[in-house]
């Protein structure tokens, strides 16, 4: 490990879990990192949605700190000036303005941390600067990206990055473990209505529910609107809080992991469910998008399916033994590359590359001067 650093952090949520996938990302960094020595403050926006959903308060590896609004924030100026680094996340609230007042202040090393980079840059094409800009982006030494391959070097040569790195999504050991618990469903599902996503979810699980009334399924989380007609072996549950995600797999023989489309169009930007549900020994079940060979290995770590009868051939088809093999083989890999302790490796190394650039840039200013 190298020097202890000083990080604040602005993010979507830490606090809640509600809606959204950010929380329990940046749950599972922070605390590899503070595991590694560091000191981390995390400042998050109080927003009404959150503060009626709250399920953590006072985490005991970073100091959390709710501000209402950009006035306030503001009296985080020395902190955020002292700091080694500062990571501006996606999805803040007045990103644009946070990033301003971040690269104004600060006078380590920033960063962008793009939790949802395929739908970024899908809303910068279209002219949507709605938590960052073209303009914001070179200002940052370091883009890190929930999506790697080609989409790297689309932000640095297109968008003026001076480094782009992928930062995967990741999972906690000790939170995501193997588990024994009654099995309640043949086939599940975890994940947040998205009307990109729900085509693919009729497919691959809701027909094959229709199919195949002798097997059990389930659907969690929220948003979903009130007019799906779900077939009566099709369980729903409104929201599973990430304490019970692991419960909640381990109840599944097997769980289906659906992308959405600026990511499988994207390519190389894993799930999170991926990495959870693999750490307890839940086979999945996935839709195809390029990169994702390089994560997990399709017939040997994961299964692929395109079709309600490639599901049913799965679930309905496998003998055990064959289940297990996946499912060990998938915890196998996610344990030996993919776990929170592995990304706080990553950003470190990101972070210092990232200071040692900035420090360089400077040099050679002075030497043109």
């Amino acid at each position: 490990m190298s020097a202890r650093m000083r990080i604040v952090v602005l993010g979507l949520s830490l606090s809640s879990s509600w809606g959204n996938g950010h929380a329990t990302t940046y749950r599972a960094l922070l605390k590899a990192m503070a595991q590694r020595g560091h000191d981390i403050l995390f400042l998050e926006r109080d927003m009404p949605w959150y503060a009626a959903h709250r399920d953590l308060v006072s985490p005991d590896y970073c100091r959390l700190i709710l501000y209402e609004d950009l006035a306030t924030l503001q009296a985080h100026e020395r902190t955020v000036a002292d700091a080694d680094a500062v990571i501006v996340g996606s999805y803040v609230p007045e990103g644009v303005a946070v990033g301003q007042w971040v690269q104004a202040t600060a006078r380590g090393t920033t960063a962008f941390y793009d939790i949802d980079t395929p739908v970024t840059l899908t809303k910068l094409a279209r002219g949507d600067f709605e938590y960052l800009s073209p303009r914001l982006i070179p200002g940052y030494d370091l883009y890190l990206s929930f999506t790697g391959g080609p989409t790297l070097d689309r932000l640095m040569r297109q968008y003026g990055a001076p480094d782009a790195r992928p930062l995967y999504c990741s999972v906690d050991p000790e939170a995501y473990h193997a588990r024994q618990v009654p099995v309640r469903w043949d086939l599940s599902y975890l994940g947040t209505y998205s009307p990109d996503r729900q085509p693919t979810l009729e497919r691959l699980l809701i027909e094959p529910a229709r199919r195949a009334p002798h097997l059990k399924f389930a659907v969690a989380g929220p948003l979903y609107p009130a007019d799906i007609a779900w077939p009566e072996n099709v369980e729903r549950l409104d929201h599973v809080a990430p304490a019970d995600h692991p419960a909640f797999y381990a109840a599944s023989r097997f769980t289906l992991n659906v992308t959405r489309a600026d990511m499988i169009k994207a390519g190389f930007s894993p799930s999170v469910r991926l990495f959870e549900a693999a750490a307890v020994g839940c086979p999945i079940i996935s839709d195809a998008w390029p990169g994702l060979e390089t994560i997990l290995v399709p017939g040997r770590e994961i299964v692929l399916a395109q079709t309600a009868d490639a599901v049913l051939d799965v679930i309905d088809g496998w003998p055990e033994g064959r289940r297990q093999a996946l499912l060990a083989a998938a915890r196998q890999r996610v344990l030996g590359a993919h776990t929170a302790a592995h990304r706080a490796q990553e950003l470190e190394e990101h972070l210092l590359r990232a200071r040692r650039n900035r420090r360089d840039a400077r040099q050679n200013r002075r030497v043109v001067a």
